[in-house]
């Protein structure tokens, strides 16, 4: 017999609003610590040994705060809100300063994606001025590195969701969007062209990740499945595998870093975990009670010691400890 889902490990309470993004920094085991958002434009930052708010930053003029990503360390953090503007905050020696920040002129909620490609430097993707462009930077430079708008006859729509990546170490980035029409596209930054469209969902694709390892990707919209679906050798988008979910709704998709375990987060207020290899289910966790907006996964290096945390529209943050068995 199954057994029953366990309870979180333990709740988060005070952002007091709803929270609608995280970012684990775990690395540093001594100072494990937990970024949030929320939409009443706060950024949290949460001691997880005292599961307490360790400090408050307030820089959006109360507009909603949809992304957080560590720089490179604790003490840099970029936030994405619905002012239109990506934060970088200086959180050094107690300081909370934004230092830096780029007006994307987005007016939509589609998250930036940021990737690393060599020491101290970066790819930063965001929505962009034009309702369909994605704009693509290099950081801390800001220099920009190209513009990718869909030809005119497309009809994507706007972009809901980006993810760079790396087919390999020193190989020229790619970058996968997700648009309002359902489909997915693989650009090419080098290039500035777009080398493969997948039409996978039949509404706007709300979230998407993928496991460069692998080659395998994967989407959720507000329909009643997740697409899976792989780059081919050259570079064609080609849908493997759909899985079937018992309501509709999906706001965010997560891989855990060692790529075996999916999460999801569910407007239907739950969050399910799937084995990647098969997409086997493993559990549906019923704690929220309104939707989940978003599933993270920690950078600890033990797996033993490894969360998982969903942040939810009932101004709450779930943590979890499961399936984390090396």
């Amino acid at each position: 017999m199954a057994l029953p889902p366990p309870d979180p490990l333990f709740v988060l309470r005070g952002a007091n609003d709803a929270v609608n993004t995280l970012c684990f920094h775990c690395a540093d085991s001594e100072f494990p610590i937990l970024f949030s958002g929320s939409s009443n434009g706060l950024i949290h930052v949460w001691n997880m040994k005292t599961q307490r708010i360790d400090r408050t930053m307030d820089g959006h003029g109360g507009k909603s705060v949809y992304w957080v990503q560590t720089l490179h360390n604790r003490n840099s953090l970029l936030s994405q809100a619905r002012d239109q503007n990506i934060f970088l905050w200086d959180l050094a020696e107690g300081r909370t300063v934004v230092t830096d920040s780029v007006d994307t002129g987005s007016v939509g909620f589609c998250k930036c994606s940021l990737l690393e490609v060599s020491e101290g430097r970066w790819l930063l993707a965001l929505p962009w001025k034009g309702l369909e462009e994605v704009q693509v930077l290099e950081l801390p430079s800001k220099n920009s590195i190209c513009t990718l708008k869909p030809e005119a006859d497309a009809k994507l729509g706007m972009p809901m969701c980006l993810k760079l990546w790396q087919p390999k170490v020193g190989s020229h980035p790619l970058l996968l969007a997700g648009y309002e029409n359902g489909s997915v596209a693989l650009w090419n930054l080098s290039m500035r062209k777009e080398l493969s469209q997948l039409p996978c969902h039949q509404e706007p694709i709300m979230s998407l990740d993928f496991d460069s390892e692998k080659g395998k990707g994967v989407s959720g919209s507000s329909e009643k499945r997740l697409c899976i679906w792989s780059p081919d050798k050259q570079q064609n988008l080609q849908l493997q595998d759909t899985v079937s979910l018992t309501n509709p709704g999906i706001a965010d998709v997560a891989l855990r870093q060692d790529r075996k375990i999916l999460a999801t987060a569910g407007w239907d207020y739950r969050i399910r975990l799937f084995a990647w290899k098969k997409l086997k289910p493993l559990a549906v966790l019923d704690y929220h009670t309104a939707t989940v907006h978003c599933v993270a996964f920690s950078d600890h290096t033990q797996p033993a010691e490894r969360l998982m945390a969903a942040a939810s529209k009932d101004h709450r943050i779930s943590v979890w400890s499961i399936y984390n068995q090396a």
